[in-house]
């Protein structure tokens, strides 16, 4: 599988994303008051996920760095 080269994710594009998860981590279920939170490719580039906005969930910080560059088996989505 060939790694996706990375790009500078619009700022436009990060506030949809956190909108849309309601600035909240969607794996530990943190909220913006409560941590850090950060722009994370679901389906890790280096497996072959895309910079697709599909493709991008919010984390916090802690979530994010034990994802490291894994699928994240808690990952859940939920949309309004």
């Amino acid at each position: 599988m060939e790694k996706t080269p990375r790009i500078l994710i619009p700022i436009e594009v990060r506030k949809y994303i956190y909108n849309r998860d309601k600035y909240q981590c969607q794996s530990c279920g943190k909220k913006l008051e409560e941590t850090t939170l950060s722009i994370d490719h679901i389906i890790p580039l280096a497996k072959g996920g895309s910079n697709d906005m599909s493709n991008l969930q919010t984390l916090c910080l802690n979530c994010n760095q034990h994802k490291k560059a894994n699928l994240d088996l808690r990952f859940r989505r939920h949309f309004s």
